[in-house]
């Protein structure tokens, strides 16, 4: 591993860089650097504030790092592994800054480019990839989070239109979009269906969550739907059951995992940066053997969950990459990142709590990270049916 590398790219002790191409090492170096020089010096008062960062999406923008890897219509070649660095980098930033590019090319982008016609592609993906638009994904409703099947709005045919009619809730740039994708049960067939609603479109209202301790540069929305007209050139035809909406999360479910690697490391390098320069009873906390002792096992499952990701990249590469593995990473690394920032937390002390060192900020936002795209126990049940053999869910 090239020492300069190794250096720019933070937390890297099983030389991960090695494995990476140029190109690859490159997007990592281009992005760290855009969240040290941009995002690090402004992001607590967005955070503290619950501003939506706006001059930090323009500068997103201008990186040309939107896209999740989808080919063409003006996204950037990206392979699996860079998206996922990318995913990494802006969550050791910000997670409402990691979740913005999550819901922007995660989810309604890639819900696009997966389940659209070359029409809808060619019409919203080129400005989704230059933020020109402003995408979202509304699945999540009021009475149905975990269980996302059970979903109760509605989609009526009437000529070569749909009505839809019911609520959402948890929808990121539910406020701002400019596209929004909407899943919605049809009534005549029963099957799951998805629609690119615009929300201008008369009967569409929605409000901004507010009160949130978490992710709270990110603007969630709560939708309502009444009687809302879609022409049909505006369903998605790809979305014929949920198993297709399954498939969009699936990806997502991945970068999960590397958005959760993202806080680990801002906690952990916070932590070593901090008790390497705290002095008490005499001496730098790094001299301490309990303080060596809890850093060391930080260090060792911050690496579990690089080469968890690292893995994850290549099954991709590969089309390798099930919706159980997907689950497992996902599982496995939210709640390894909890507890490398619990132990961050607890080793800065009082100064833990104060936003200054970044920590307490991480911790509020990996709890959301914990939950959304499918909580800890949804994603155990889902790799333990596939074990097993059976299923625990009703």
């Amino acid at each position: 591993m090239y020492e300069d590398v190794g250096r720019s790219l933070g937390t890297d002790y099983f030389h991960i860089a090695d494995q990476l191409t140029p190109g690859e090492r490159d997007v990592w170096r281009r992005t760290r650097d855009f969240v040290d020089e941009e995002v690090l010096p402004v992001i607590n008062g967005y955070w503290e504030r619950a501003e939506f960062p706006w001059p930090l999406i323009e500068r997103l923008a201008k990186l040309d790092i939107v896209g999740d890897g989808i080919e063409g219509y003006g996204c950037p070649a990206l392979s699996p592994i860079a998206t996922g660095l990318i995913h990494m980098e802006l969550n050791r930033g910000d997670g409402s800054l990691g979740t913005f590019l999550g819901v922007q090319a995660g989810l309604a982008m890639r819900s696009i480019a997966m389940l659209g016609t070359e029409a809808q592609r060619q019409r919203w993906l080129p400005d989704l990839a230059r933020l020109r638009g402003i995408g979202a994904f509304a699945l999540t409703e009021p009475l149905h989070g975990s269980d996302a099947v059970a979903l109760e709005t509605s989609a009526h045919r009437d000529g070569d239109t749909w009505i839809l009619n019911g609520k959402k809730r948890w929808i990121g740039n539910g406020t701002i979009a400019d596209v929004i994708v909407v899943w919605a049960r049809g009534t005549a067939d029963q099957q799951v269906k998805a629609f690119l609603v615009e929300p201008g479109s008369l009967g569409f209202a929605a409000r901004r969550i507010d009160g949130k301790a978490s992710l709270r540069a990110m603007w969630q929305a709560e939708i309502e739907l009444t009687d809302v007209r879609v022409p049909e050139s505006s369903r998605l035809p790809g979305a014929r059951s949920f198993k297709d909406a399954s498939a969009v999360l699936a990806g997502t479910r991945n970068t999960v995992a590397w958005a959760a690697l993202g806080h680990a490391t801002a906690a952990y390098e916070a932590a070593m940066d901090y008790c390497g320069q705290r002095v008490q009873f005499g001496k730098r906390l790094t001299g301490f053997q309990i303080v060596q002792e809890r850093l060391v096992t930080m260090l060792a499952e911050l690496c579990g969950m690089q080469l968890y990701c690292l893995r994850l990249g290549r099954l991709i590469e590969e089309g390798r990459l099930s919706d159980t593995i997907a689950a497992l990473a996902k599982m496995h690394n939210t709640r390894k990142a909890r507890q490398i920032i619990a132990e961050a937390r607890d080793l800065l002390g009082g100064n833990g709590i104060l936003l200054d060192f970044h920590v307490m900020r991480h911790m509020a936002d990996m709890e959301a990270i914990h939950t959304y795209e499918g909580t800890q126990t949804i994603q155990t049940l889902i790799v333990g049916r596939d074990i097993t053999g059976e299923s625990a869910f009703a």
